[in-house]
């Protein structure tokens, strides 16, 4: 089956930078948007980035001038370049991948990795 696998995530300190990655493996025939949300405690997950097929990228309004989604189409991998980072950017961030798997090429579906923690603080 469709697998995502993320890694990235840790302990940084107020300023510093993580990269997130995110590779989507298994039956896959074709992927359309990537992208990755997060979760605080008691908070609603919400958008960070996300890139479509064809290189676009968009942004969550907290994420803006930061942070940097880019894909590798080859790797299917999706990266999150995080720079600047702030107490309040602590959450678990979860790789979101819309794709077609082999089995069904007409729907695209969409599958979410585990969630890498990524905690920000002095």
């Amino acid at each position: 089956q469709v697998q995502l696998v993320e890694s990235g995530g840790g302990l940084v300190r107020p300023g510093g930078s993580l990269r997130l990655s995110c590779a989507a493996s298994g039956p896959i025939f074709s992927i359309s948007d990537m992208g990755w949300y997060r979760q605080a405690p008691g908070m609603s997950r919400e958008l960070v980035a996300g890139i479509t097929s064809g290189g676009s990228p968009y942004y969550g309004s907290s994420s803006k001038g930061r942070f940097t989604i880019s894909r590798d189409n080859g790797e299917n991998t999706v990266y999150l370049q995080m720079n600047s980072l702030k107490p309040e950017d602590t959450a678990v961030y979860y790789c979101q991948v819309d794709l077609r798997d082999t089995f069904d090429t007409t729907h695209y579906r969409t599958y979410w990795g585990q969630g890498t923690q990524v905690t920000v603080s002095a």
